[in-house]
């Protein structure tokens, strides 16, 4: 079987589609080629849509249990951080190191995508080189595609393919959605843009740390959500988000960059895609079709992180739908998002509120980084991100916490004057 994206389609017709594949994924990221290849090694037949021509941008972190869950080999990473660095609007900075419980992998989507579909095609599924431009249900209940494929003249009739279910892994813009679902379901989001550039070599920029993430939190930047600087060994991601309209991304990103001591370095490419912040309340159509990834939403609030929930939402995804091809049952497609919520609702309900709370303006940023100094949110929060789950071994430390924010929040201290934790 090829594994290389460069193979062409075959044509209309030919022997190497089944008359019917089992399974449809559209769009080829961390949570499409998850999906399809969990899918194929549980025997069923799937076609994977992917145009495989442009990248999402991404700061590219991903917790080194990604490696272990998903059987990532470690050469995927352009680099290992060790740390974090938080900067508040006053230029105040917080550097949190992990120690010795794990480490922030980096990947560039420039190279891990690519490699995540080849090991789906590896698998066993078939890819289509294309986009989807149309879908239909049809009366014998499985779904009509119609496919335009990248290397062909724009002018030719689109490919007509066909499948029992459909999973919809195709972005904050998906398709899917726009065509299987109601016009008002979609998630909220912020719009990320991102300037891929090359490193500065070893000290000529005196901020710059190759093994340490920076984010920065002040409303110059962004005035809803973060900036980062995230080393990618010889590139770095630098960028950041907003869901306000109006705001200058590209220029916060300059500004950003000559911040960090980066203004100099060579542009390799420029980036910028909707990121959605909270899970939408259904993924599945009630027939035939569920979403997955950025598609559904579960994208982490406060954070932005997403890569190792769309692997997570893939997997889940293939569950579901192999148990709905097995029973017939469209209610087993609901599986999907009550297994991820399960596992992961009460995370993305504490990061949707401490968003809602500490990013509204640069005085709770700055209250916000100054928490960052402190013991125990250094470890809670490091153990949260790496384990992917609550920290519930130290229940004491959580109200320590818990009393801090709201000391921070309404500056409250003995003396009865503002002040922070």
């Amino acid at each position: 079987m090829a594994t290389s994206e460069t193979r062409s389609n075959p044509t209309e017709g030919s022997s190497a589609w089944p008359a019917i594949f089992d399974v449809a994924v559209i769009g080829g990221g961390p949570s499409g080629a998850m999906a399809a290849e969990s899918l194929v090694k549980m025997g069923r037949s799937v076609l994977l849509v992917d145009p495989g021509n442009r990248i999402k941008p991404c700061g590219g972190a991903i917790p080194s249990r990604t490696l272990r869950d998903f059987a990532i080999p470690e050469d995927m990473l352009v680099a290992r951080a060790n740390a974090a660095r938080i900067i508040a609007p006053s230029g105040r900075t917080v550097e949190m190191r992990i120690g010795d419980i794990g480490f922030v992998g980096m990947v560039d989507r420039a190279s891990f995508d690519p490699y995540l579909r080849r090991r789906a095609e590896q698998a066993g599924a078939q890819l289509f080189k294309g986009k989807l431009i149309g879908m239909e249900q049809r009366a014998d209940r499985t779904l009509q595609l119609s496919l335009s494929a990248v290397d062909t003249d724009p002018a030719s009739p689109p490919q007509t393919l066909s499948a029992r279910v459909v999973i919809g892994a195709d972005g904050a813009n998906s398709t899917v959605r726009r065509l299987m679902f109601a016009a008002n379901k979609r998630p909220p989001y912020v719009f990320a843009y991102h300037e891929i550039i090359e490193s500065p070599k070893a000290g000529a920029a005196e901020t710059f740390t190759p093994d340490r993430c920076d984010v920065i939190y002040d409303g110059r930047i962004s005035p809803d959500f973060y900036g980062w600087v995230f080393p990618h060994g010889t590139h770095t991601s630098v960028g950041c988000g907003s869901g306000v309209k109006g705001h200058d991304l590209r220029g916060a990103t300059a500004n950003l960059r000559g911040a960090a001591g980066l203004a100099a370095c060579k542009v390799i490419r420029r980036e910028g895609a909707p990121l959605p912040l909270k899970p939408m309340r259904r993924w599945d159509n009630g027939r035939n079709v569920l979403l997955t990834g950025d598609a559904a939403g579960t994208v982490a609030p406060a954070s932005g992180e997403g890569i190792h929930y769309a692997m997570l939402c893939g997997r889940l995804c293939a569950d579901a739908v192999e148990s709905f091809l097995k029973t017939g049952q469209a209610a087993d497609l609901k599986q999907a998002r009550r297994r991820f919520m399960r596992a992961h609702g009460r995370v993305f309900f504490i990061l949707g509120i401490m968003q809602a709370v500490w990013y509204r303006s640069d005085r709770l940023r700055e209250k916000f980084v100054a928490m960052c100094a402190d013991p125990d949110v250094q470890r809670l929060t490091w153990e949260s991100y790496l384990n992917k789950a609550l920290v519930r071994r130290d229940p004491l430390a959580h109200i320590r916490v818990f009393f801090k924010d709201i000391k921070a929040l309404f500056g409250i201290r003995a003396g009865g004057h503002d002040t922070v934790a």
